[in-house]
């Protein structure tokens, strides 16, 4: 293999979506793959400590915490203005414009708090969770600790079955095996996943409330759980109160409908062109950290506004390899990991966003295929295109 750069180019027609990547034997797996499959003993082989070293000499992991105190007010500022805007407009349907700004501005302090936890800001990790929690649970309304406790998962085994929760079911099938048990309308839903998944993130910000306040409430360990509660609780106190107290009761709704459904929209077409449609590695598999990552990970195209967009998630690879590494650093980070990929044969993926939406959107569509299937043949599973 001599071309290990995935670039797609603009001109490029929609990329199809890849065939998750299923350990059998070593001629089936891409090139880079630097794994073990479950009855092999030997040890996997990473490059990545020297990666690791040019980075860290190039100064690429030094903090930047003056670009995020001035991110922070500049969000900080755009609520200011959002707000000045709703209490200027008054009685009027235009505040449905606001209810969309302010649903945007909440996810860049998402982002703001994502970088925060990984320790992108601070170097105490005290300070770092403080600040996080502030931002997710107070900001945000979303509890820091259930947020924190799934993610750290998924970056230690990103598309790994049994491992990564992101990609079990809930709501979206996202393995075939998952696919194939559906039942009733959950069948139905599935077979058409693919092109109802953007409709669906429209409540995805209300899901996100909804299973924080569920882990707040529930039985499992929580860390700082009544710091979070009483948080998240003041947030959505302050919040709807005063916007059911300024607006109309039902142009109140509408409001927070709006905001909600933009901010499940935001933040879930960051994350989805992360992973979804990438390599999936089967549990029983051993694979190197470098690979692992590498692998599973998808670059999104755009230069500087795109990673201001998507808070620094266009350059997956890069913050799934060095997830404490600055937002500013990433760009001139994502050369040296190109370079080092291309010399070791490792596939390294990017495409433009356009294409990373056709590619989830054809991935989900060919998982819900097994939806329409009653009953699996192994013949036939083995023969259905991939």
């Amino acid at each position: 293999m001599t071309l290990t750069v995935l670039d797609s180019p603009a001109s490029a027609p929609a990329a199809k979506a890849p065939a998750p990547m299923r350990v059998r034997n070593h001629a089936e797996l891409p090139a880079g793959f630097r794994g073990t499959t479950s009855g092999e003993t030997s040890k996997p082989i990473s490059t990545y400590t020297a990666l690791l070293a040019k980075v860290r000499d190039a100064g690429l992991l030094e903090r930047r915490t003056g670009f995020y105190v001035a991110m922070f007010v500049g969000v900080t500022l755009l609520l200011a203005a959002a707000v000045t805007g709703s209490v200027l407009l008054g009685d009027s349907w235009f505040q449905l414009l606001i209810a969309a700004s302010i649903g945007l501005i909440f996810t860049q302090y998402a982002f703001l708090a994502h970088e925060t936890a990984h320790r992108q800001v601070f170097a105490s990790g005290v300070t770092s969770d403080r600040v996080g929690r502030i931002l997710a649970s107070g900001v945000v309304g979303m509890s820091y600790a259930w947020w924190t406790s799934k993610h750290t998962k998924h970056h230690g085994n990103p598309n790994t079955i049994g491992r990564d929760t992101d990609i079990a079911y809930d709501t979206v099938s996202f393995l075939e095996q998952d696919a194939v048990k559906q039942r009733g309308l959950s069948r139905l839903f599935t077979q058409r996943q693919g092109y109802i998944f953007f409709p669906i993130l429209l409540f995805e910000g209300v899901n996100l409330h909804l299973l924080s306040y569920k882990t707040l409430f529930g039985r499992k360990k929580v860390d700082k759980r009544w710091h979070e509660i009483a948080m998240v609780t003041a947030r959505f106190t302050i919040y709807l109160g005063l916007i059911f107290w300024f607006l109309p009761v039902g142009m109140a709704f509408a409001f927070v409908g709006v905001q909600l459904a933009i901010f499940g929209l935001y933040m879930g077409s960051a994350f989805a062109p992360n992973h979804i449609g990438m390599p999936i590695i089967p549990e029983s598999s051993r694979v190197d950290f470098l690979s692992k990552q590498v692998l599973t990970s998808r670059n999104i195209t755009g230069g500087r506004w795109m990673t201001i967009a998507m808070g620094g998630l266009d350059y997956q690879v890069e913050h799934h390899l060095f997830p404490n590494m600055a937002r500013p650093h990433l760009r001139a980070a994502s050369k040296l990991v190109r370079e080092h990929c291309t010399e070791h044969q490792v596939p390294y993926t990017r495409t433009t966003i356009g294409q990373a939406f056709g590619t989830v959107i054809a991935y989900l569509n060919r998982v819900g295929l097994a939806a329409r299937v009653p009953f699996d043949c192994p013949m036939a599973a083995e023969y259905r295109p991939r």
